[in-house]
């Protein structure tokens, strides 16, 4: 039996769902004007202020407990928050990592001082965090770290350094994979996470300009940072477990389906005139939402098992396969389409909005585990390695 065979088609529930009322009236009149070559960015986009917004009205962290200043409320809630965020591109990109696996991260491994301590602010968006798990010369091999912390009298000492850490100048807190014990032969073992407060002496963090003109991704060098004996999450030597429970949260949400979305919705505006319907458009669109359906379902399936405190890492692995598949095609097809038509009046915010998409669709594949790595995962799940 594979592990892929308990996968139930789930609905959302009622009270769930009654939530996209008030958040697309919110969404509509705060995102007015902003052009969609802007709000294509989405979950990469970066505004403090719209995030604290989000926390004010207990947007954030809504799957939290209350204690800490979260919603209470279950994976379908947030499922749908995020659903809509990223279907309108809101500029969610500030609090992202935060909310999406920081904070359960910490809520699942830390101690109560540590959710005491962070899980408070990141429900306000006052709180921001990014992953420090790729390094340089790894490639996709997550387990060769080198980045090293010892133990000493006053806690910690971290050397390394990181790589692609998403918006890294911007956050406040890094969770870093690190090596605490060991050498980078001895593969998952004795690897642990830290919280790193990126504002200490010895953390430089330089942004990488990609070829859009963006530079959300970031390298991150640690020359003998000290850090607190509390800097541990969870158990030394149990950082692989951890950062494996970890990525079923970053794998599986509408993330994965949706980076293209305002890409595609801008296309349809056109395809929904007369001047842009035309047969092809509407069977290339047909073709579009009949992927997209189904990983939706997908999608809230595994959304169903993390709610039952489950770690799917084998589903959330083919969702953000499959779901990359799509998104990438997107703006592929989308480009084919227009390339072949007579029309001389395109819309110029189409054309920009699929510009910039085009440019940043290779990187779909890279985030979050690459093709490779995922599909080794989806094999071995299958039985298939």
């Amino acid at each position: 039996m594979s592990q892929l065979e308990s996968l139930n088609p789930t609905a959302l529930p009622a009270e769930d769902e009654a939530l996209r009322t008030d958040v697309r009236s919110f969404l509509a009149q705060a995102l007015t004007g902003i052009p969609a070559h802007i709000r294509a960015r989405a979950w990469s986009g970066y505004d403090p202020a719209f995030s604290r917004e989000l926390g004010r009205r207990g947007w954030l962290g809504i799957t939290l407990p209350r204690e800490y200043g979260g919603g209470g409320r279950s994976a379908y809630a947030r499922y749908v928050l995020v659903e809509e965020f990223l279907n309108v591109g809101a500029p969610v990109g500030s609090h992202w990592i935060a909310d999406r696996q920081s904070a359960p991260l910490i809520l699942k491994f830390g101690t109560e001082a540590q959710k005491q301590r962070y899980l408070p602010p990141i429900c306000k968006g006052e709180s921001f965090f990014c992953i420090g798990m790729s390094e340089p010369n790894a490639g996709s091999d997550l387990a060769s770290v080198r980045t090293r912390a010892v133990r000493n009298d006053a806690g910690w000492l971290l050397n390394g350094q990181k790589i692609w850490t998403t918006n890294a100048f911007h956050c406040h807190y890094m969770i870093a994979l690190v090596r605490t014990s060991g050498e980078a032969k001895d593969r998952q073992q004795g690897l642990s996470q830290l919280i790193v407060d990126l504002s200490l002496p010895g953390v430089t963090v330089r942004p990488i300009t990609d070829q859009s003109g963006d530079s959300h991704f970031c390298e991150v060098f640690f020359d003998n940072v000290q850090l607190a004996p509390d800097a541990l999450i969870g158990e030394e030597g149990a950082g692989w477990a951890q950062v494996t429970a970890e990525l079923a949260f970053e794998r599986s949400g509408p993330e994965r389906l949706y980076s293209s979305i305002v890409l595609f919705e801008e296309w349809l505006a056109y395809v929904r005139t007369p001047a842009g319907h035309t047969p092809a458009a509407q069977r290339l669109a047909g073709k579009i939402v009949t992927q997209l359906a189904p990983l939706r379902a997908l999608s809230l399936a595994i959304t169903e098992k993390l709610t039952r405190g489950e770690s799917p890492v084998v589903e959330a692995a083919l969702v953000k396969d499959l779901g990359t598949g799509v998104e990438q095609l997107i703006p592929y097809a989308i480009a084919d389409d227009l390339a072949s038509r007579t029309d001389p009046n395109i819309p110029l915010e189409l054309l920009h909005t699929l510009h910039y998409v085009t440019q940043v669709a290779p990187s779909y594949s890279l985030r979050g585990g690459t093709r490779d790595i995922l599909r080794g995962m989806i094999a071995r799940g299958l039985g298939l390695r």
